[in-house]
């Protein structure tokens, strides 16, 4: 009797425990992989990225001071990572890009428009081909970039 109490009570142990140990190994993984992402793009620490989001395996991070942007997105593979610094922006749009015929969303970007040489460069919020279930996360990821396109014009102007 007391042996069948000892073996069900380890199985059960062995049942929470396995996936909380694998849940909190692969969030050390990411937050190592997010914290040398920040280090890799802080340029010899003149970045420091305190203001940061995560929603749906996107990483967002500002520097307000030096005016710096950082977007890392863990859906694509191979990952994405976009920096912009923000001294050199004029202005910043939201851009949707849809399908004609059905008007399903395909993209989300944040365009940057430069001071000089007008020329554009993107970071890429939502793309049709990392959501896997249908445009499920589209809502979300479609707030998620108009708050942080309102940050981006505060910390530009």
């Amino acid at each position: 009797m007391d042996t069948s109490v000892i073996i069900i009570g380890i199985v059960v142990t062995l049942l929470f425990a396995i996936p909380f140990y694998y849940s909190a190994r692969s969030s050390s993984v990411n937050k190592s992989k997010i914290k040398s992402i920040k280090d890799q793009f802080s340029q010899n620490g003149h970045f420091n990225f305190e203001v940061t989001e995560t929603l749906n395996k996107k990483v967002l991070a500002l520097d307000e001071k030096n005016k710096g942007f950082l977007l890392m997105d863990f859906n694509s593979k191979p990952e994405i990572v976009s920096f912009v610094n923000l001294n050199d922006i004029l202005s910043s749009k939201l851009v949707v890009t849809t399908e004609n015929k059905t008007n399903t969303t395909n993209r989300i970007e944040l365009e940057f428009n430069y001071k000089e040489n007008k020329k554009a460069a993107t970071a890429l919020f939502y793309k049709i081909e990392n959501d896997q279930l249908g445009q499920i996360r589209l809502h979300e990821d479609h707030q998620l970039a108009k708050k942080w396109k309102d940050k981006i014009d505060n910390c530009i102007s």
